[in-house]
């Protein structure tokens, strides 16, 4: 392995491995707590788009995300979906 092998792009076959994963991470995240909301902080020159998932006594988790999956969230989550950029 190379000093900056880590840091290489992936194939896109781990990319969707990846986003499964994710996916059920925050699915599982959800439904071990109460009164789960979720908010999609825009990509930044640092970050991408990701997702913070805040629980009514305050805990929060965040991933990254896939912008296309956005849409699907709330509704597979069963969960209302913010985007910050929007909020006051």
């Amino acid at each position: 392995m190379g000093l900056f092998d880590r840091f290489a792009r992936r194939s896109g076959r781990g990319k969707r491995a990846a986003e499964g994963s994710t996916a059920q991470y925050l699915a599982d995240w959800t439904a071990a707590r109460i009164g789960v909301e979720a908010y999609v902080e825009p990509k930044t020159t640092v970050t991408p788009v990701t997702v913070v998932l805040v629980a009514n006594d305050g805990e929060w988790t965040r991933r990254a995300v896939d912008e296309r999956d956005l849409r699907k969230l709330g509704p597979d989550l069963k969960i209302p979906v913010y985007d910050v950029r929007k909020t006051r």
